[in-house]
């Protein structure tokens, strides 16, 4: 008999982001390091034989709670992937739900007739799943195995073995990060001991803790964000932009004066904007602008970083959590431009602001000048080498 682990990646910018990350190789937030340590205490004395993977970041680097203290070999094995979700990878679940109401429908009904554009379906996740375990259980007869994968597959494979349907897959629930399950195999067999065990974690580092998306009974609501490029030839988006940037001095400065020049904003804004639409992004709930995101994609690019030139969420929407979102856009823009780090300057009496970044990952690099003295320059890794090691 074989004592195989199932094991979830730590929490990752997917599940932060509120972005769609099947196969995407996203990073580990912050939060996820302190659960993989969690995890790591909860596996200090239970003995194990053999770690295996998915090949990508988020589980490879969860792994290292068992692999590091017992010095084991990491196996990775590209059928413990996340179901593929094609044209729908990185973007945000708001973006996909307007667009694509109908499969996002199928998608949260955990349907079988759903499958996203050039993506995979419920039924070949499980069925690869399933093999996975049972091949990985044939090669460790005898022993007990730790396995680290991801939380659909998790969930369509649990079904599997229980004998539901696609459908009904629903009814196993969803897996906190780092939850644990333990089956015990033979012969082919296979015995679910306990499923989705999240007890390492205490409430301030679970992710379904702090989120209610899952939760049916929850009276809390989640908000996801969806974005588009600004067009700066409607007067709606110029005077959001001029709007937002006259509330944010004033937040911050608490005047304005002749160092102040919205025109001047708005007109360095638009130059860019025409160059580059992405340059210039709205944060959107529903139909309605509530923040925006302007990148300055030529400063910094020599050192491959993405610089943040304007960073806002308006009033009714602070206090949400929703600037993470708005947070990973950046990050979804910058990535695929070869960037390993965001940059940004931050007032320094700005304390929300620094208090945000610094949860977020940002550090202090720097000071640069700003308009009523030093800025704080601040960086946050995105990129990682082939060692899965973090790039700054």
């Amino acid at each position: 008999m074989t004592k195989l682990y199932l094991i979830r990646h730590a929490e990752a910018e997917g599940n932060l982001y509120r972005r769609i990350h099947g196969q995407y190789n996203s990073l580990i937030t912050n939060n996820g390091y302190r659960q993989i340590k969690a995890l790591e205490e909860r596996f200090r004395d239970i003995p194990v034989d053999a770690v295996y993977s998915s090949d990508l970041f988020r589980t490879m680097t969860t792994a290292r709670a068992i692999t590091k203290p017992k010095g084991l070999e990491l196996h990775t094995r590209a059928d413990l992937r996340e179901i593929n979700m094609g044209d729908w990878e990185d973007h945000t679940f708001a973006y996909i739900a307007r667009r694509d109401k109908e499969q996002m429908d199928l998608f949260t009904q955990t349907s079988p007739l759903f499958r996203a554009p050039n993506g995979e379906s419920f039924p070949e996740v499980r069925r690869r799943g399933l093999a996975a375990i049972l091949d990985i259980a044939a090669k460790h007869d005898g022993q007990t195995v730790a396995v680290f994968a991801h939380g659909t597959l998790i969930r369509n494979t649990l079904a599997e073995i229980m004998g539901l349907g696609v459908k009904d897959s629903a009814k196993v629930g969803h897996s906190d990060n780092t939850a644990v399950t333990l089956l015990e195999i033979e012969n082919g067999k296979v015995r679910i001991v306990f499923a989705d065990d999240n007890s390492h974690l205490t409430p301030e580092i679970s992710t379904l803790a702090r989120q209610h998306w899952w939760n049916k009974d929850s009276k809390q609501v989640d908000i996801n964000l969806w974005f588009r490029s600004a067009d700066l030839d409607t007067e709606e988006d110029r005077n959001f932009y001029l709007d937002a940037r006259e509330e944010a001095w004033v937040n911050l400065y608490g005047k304005t004066d002749d160092r102040y020049n919205g025109q001047a904003f708005l007109d360095d804004a638009a130059s860019a904007w025409r160059e580059n639409p992405r340059s210039l992004t709205l944060a959107m709930q529903g139909g309605r602008p509530v923040g925006l995101l302007q990148l300055d994609p030529d400063r910094a690019a020599e050192e491959k970083k993405g610089y943040i030139a304007f960073f806002y969420l308006g009033p009714e929407s602070r206090g949400l959590g929703l600037g993470i979102q708005v947070l990973g856009e950046a990050v979804s823009i910058y990535r695929p431009m070869g960037r390993n780090a965001l940059q940004l300057a931050c007032s320094q009496r700005n304390e929300a602001a620094l208090h945000f970044y610094e949860h977020y990952g940002f550090r202090v690099t720097g000071d640069v000048p700003g308009a009523y003295g030093s800025l704080y320059q601040m960086e946050k890794p995105i990129g990682y080498d082939n060692q899965g090691e973090l790039l700054l």
